[in-house]
């Protein structure tokens, strides 16, 4: 079955939460959410690799605005400009649940 998100929303100053349609909740520190980033500046095309410097990511990272890409998944405007990633529900669910 997909992950399919029922909400989203800001749980604390660093902290993003999202309802799951089985009723878990997943709770990411905004931070490492930035940092995961998969689009194309912040990962190697080819490989997947990580090429985002983590010290380049402020500490103090949030999202300014959410909004969602048709049914699969989020884009996260970033405070530090950043707002090229989309993250699959799917891949936010497998990260939630390793984290």
């Amino acid at each position: 079955m997909a992950a399919v998100p029922t909400r989203i929303y800001q749980a604390g100053p660093a902290t993003l939460a999202i309802v799951w349609a089985d009723g878990k909740e997943t709770r990411y520190a905004v931070r490492d959410l930035r940092i995961a980033c998969p689009c194309a500046t912040c990962r190697d095309e080819m490989t997947g690799e990580r090429i985002l410097d983590p010290a380049r990511v402020p500490d103090d990272v949030r999202p300014v605005n959410l909004s969602s890409v048709g049914n699969y998944g989020l884009k996260i405007r970033w405070s530090d400009g950043h707002d090229t990633g989309i993250y699959s529900y799917d891949r936010l669910r497998e990260f939630g649940d390793a984290t």
